[in-house]
């Protein structure tokens, strides 16, 4: 029987279920379980370990090598090294989400999240994106939100409705859509050209970067166009959530 645990009482701010111990953990990745991400003790060296790396590479999943003390502060109990995040979600192919819209008759309409990693962030434009149609939202499989209560909390339950695909590489991903015949527009402050200038009525992705770093150089690279939001007031740019509802609801308003 899987070791489950969702007490984050010690130094903990948020509650995430969790799975721990060697054997539960591998079962789960043998099974359907979907799991978001796996804490591994730091120089830690067995055949489970092996057998693990070798399952979370089939299945994009991403495995952070951390001191035993991380560990500890999640569980108190019996790890053995290893402790394994449970998603709330599902996650879906990215080619499942742009194959439905197109025979769904619709304008695709993908976000791309390039290193959003405050959960609060990322449940609020969860939220925009489900008020405004996007058709799928794309995450890096590493530095990104976690996937667990909080996140489904801070989207008012959007995120059970919007379908995230998980993607090694977000470069990758900008080519995938650029070769389904989608448009991808990154929305920098690195650019001259407004919002307002281009147009977005076409199958689109939009691409988001974090407050902290923005959008990567190697997404910004291979992205079809960039556009920015205007900035009018004394500070030089907009929490990312806020910034992504302005740029969906432009999306929106061209497309009425």
């Amino acid at each position: 029987m899987p070791h489950y645990d969702n007490d984050f009482r010690n130094n903990r701010k948020s509650t995430s279920n969790f799975i721990f111990g060697w054997h539960p953990v591998l079962e789960a990745l043998r099974s359907d379980q979907t799991i978001d991400k796996i804490l591994v003790e730091k120089d830690l060296k067995s055949e489970e370990l092996k057998e693990l790396m070798s399952l979370v590479k089939k299945q994009s999943i991403y495995v952070q090598k951390v001191p035993v003390e991380k560990l500890n502060r999640v569980t108190r109990k019996n790890h053995q090294g290893v402790v394994a995040f449970v998603s709330e979600i599902d996650f879906v192919p990215l080619e499942n989400i742009v194959a439905g819209a197109f025979e769904a008759g619709k304008n695709p309409l993908i976000l791309i999240l390039d290193r959003i990693t405050d959960v609060r962030n990322f449940g609020a434009i969860v939220r925009s994106a489900e008020c405004t149609g996007v058709d799928g939202i794309v995450i890096p499989t590493r530095q990104t939100a976690q996937m667990g209560a909080d996140a489904v909390k801070t989207s008012a339950g959007a995120l059970m409705h919007v379908p995230i695909c998980r993607y090694r590489s977000l470069v990758g991903a900008v080519n995938f859509l650029k070769e389904s015949g989608l448009k991808v527009v990154a929305c920098t402050e690195k650019t001259k050209n407004q919002i307002y200038d281009l147009a977005l009525d076409m199958p689109l992705a939009i691409v988001m970067g974090s407050e902290e770093v923005g959008i990567s150089p190697e997404v910004l690279e291979v992205v079809d166009e960039r556009m920015s939001l205007p900035m009018l007031g004394k500070i030089g740019s907009l929490n990312v959530s806020v910034a992504t509802g302005v740029a969906l609801y432009e999306v929106v308003r061209q497309r009425g």
